[in-house]
């Protein structure tokens, strides 16, 4: 049985205040109903829309806090990481000192000293992050806390590296005091201020443009330049050579000998005892040579070495 459509009508009167003006409203029950569940439903929506766009406005201001805060972590990592690196520069130049002086003593090291990797340091922290959904705040956090735990790894390495710095220092301390006859007859200084123009090596020569052994090591600066003993010694020739020209030639003991050529003055003679730092002549430009330097050699029981090997200044 079919229901009977409703057909009642509902009329609304408006009136002035003093019921001269009246105005009237007339809808069925239908339209009514139909009216007020519109009315309902925009309201739901538009309920909706508000609590969405607070819930929003509230995600977006704390994903901006969290990604200023993040800012300021990663600028302090960063400063953390190259601390670091600084650290890890420092243990390693120590480890090479601790290598030149237990070649310059003759000591043998009895530990193998590790320092800390740069390719496993913690490099460079940088790069903009966009909060553009809440994963971002996971995601942070995760990176954060991994680099956090690879700067602890890398402080554990340089915390090793230099406790075994420090025990392998101790034991060449005790080791050099044994030797320190030794290490005075050692050629560890400069032998005269300037800068190198050649190598000990092969080389091209300056006369001959044939490919020769060169060896020492040669020091230029300006004629008169003084010129100094770089190990304590006793001076066994100071005069002329061919090639050289004005020379001395310092015996320090221990089968090493040091050459100091090409000077303008010679400030001592053979038999002369002399001590690390004397000056013993001034750089020229005698024999054969191609401008105001010094040719400074050194040897150990007859053979020619590397003199850079042993200066420590």
């Amino acid at each position: 049985m079919n229901k009977k459509p409703d057909n009642r009508f509902v009329t609304l009167f408006l009136l002035t205040n003093d019921g001269s003006k009246s105005r009237q409203w007339k809808a069925t029950v239908k339209q009514l109903k139909t009216g007020g569940g519109i009315a309902l439903a925009f309201a739901l929506i538009l309920a909706f829309v508000v609590v969405d766009y607070s819930r929003l406005k509230y995600n977006t201001s704390e994903l901006y806090s969290l990604r200023k805060e993040n800012t300021g972590q990663r600028i302090e990592l960063q400063s953390f990481a190259a601390k670091i690196r600084e650290l890890e520069g420092k243990v390693a130049s120590l480890s090479v000192f601790d290598r030149k002086l237990r070649i310059i003593a003759n000591i043998e090291s009895t530990k193998t000293i590790n320092s800390a990797k740069g390719d496993q340091m913690v490099g460079g922290v940088g790069g903009g992050v966009s909060p553009d959904d809440e994963g971002f705040l996971l995601s942070t956090r995760a990176k954060t806390t991994e680099l956090v735990s690879r700067m602890h790894e890398d402080l554990k390495q340089l915390e090793t590296s230099a406790n075994n710095q420090e025990r392998s220092f101790s034991e060449l301390a005790g080791e050099l005091q044994k030797k320190s006859s030794y290490l005075a007859s050692m050629p560890s200084i400069w032998p005269v201020r300037g800068w190198v123009t050649s190598g000990f090596g092969d080389r091209t020569s300056p006369f001959t443009g044939f490919n020769q052994m060169h060896n020492g090591i040669d020091i230029a600066n300006r004629i008169g330049t003084p010129i100094l003993a770089t190990a304590n010694g006793i001076v066994v020739q100071a005069g002329r050579d061919d090639g050289l020209g004005k020379m001395v030639a310092v015996s320090h003991g221990y089968g090493i000998k040091t050459i100091y050529g090409h000077m303008s003055e010679i400030y001592v003679r053979a038999g002369q005892r002399v001590s690390r730092g004397d000056k013993i002549g001034a750089m020229g430009n005698t024999g054969h040579s191609t401008g105001s330097h010094l040719h400074y050699q050194v040897s150990i029981d007859g053979v020619t070495v590397n003199p850079s090997k042993y200066i420590l200044n």
